[in-house]
């Protein structure tokens, strides 16, 4: 799930203020050739521990790239309506069409860490949330869409 985790690399704020504007620019392009192009929708996963910065993360997005474009979606508790239905459909109504980007705050790792930190998930049971959010992931990858998944902690030295 983390082999590509990049933990402990860290730039000074000096330099972060140099590339900013190119990497808004970055940005810009690359969104408007996703949106150009409307080959496949971009699906943001935003999980970690609270207070880590993925609120604020959100928000510079918002601000260096075009919000028309981005949709901002969080899954809190479950509605009537969804309980009724198979887990993946409150997420497959949510999916951005091609050309765009949807950021899902709350997701489907959301619902499973959480059991699994307050002793609701046992092992079998996270095990099948495990196998079930793999299948959708393939599911929309086999449909096209891009998914990007970030990981927000705060080290212990901070």
């Amino acid at each position: 799930m983390f082999e590509s985790a990049e933990i402990g690399h860290s730039i000074d704020k000096e330099t972060f203020e140099t590339e900013v504007p190119a990497l808004r620019e970055a940005l810009l392009e690359a969104q408007y050739e996703l949106k150009q192009q409307s080959r496949f929708p971009v699906i943001v996963l935003i999980n970690g521990i609270e207070g880590a910065g993925k609120g604020e993360t959100v928000k510079l997005l918002n601000e260096w790239m075009d919000p028309r474009l981005i949709e901002v979606r969080t899954f809190d508790q479950q509605t009537d309506e969804e309980l009724a239905r198979p887990p993946a459909w409150r997420y497959w109504r949510a999916l951005p069409p091609k050309g765009r980007m949807g950021v899902f705050f709350g997701n489907w790792y959301s619902q499973m860490l959480e059991g699994r930190v307050h002793g609701r998930f046992k092992d079998a049971v996270l095990d099948q949330a495990i196998a079930g959010a793999e299948r959708l992931e393939q599911m929309l990858c086999d449909e096209g869409a891009l998914i990007i998944k970030f990981w927000f902690h705060l080290s212990k030295n901070r």
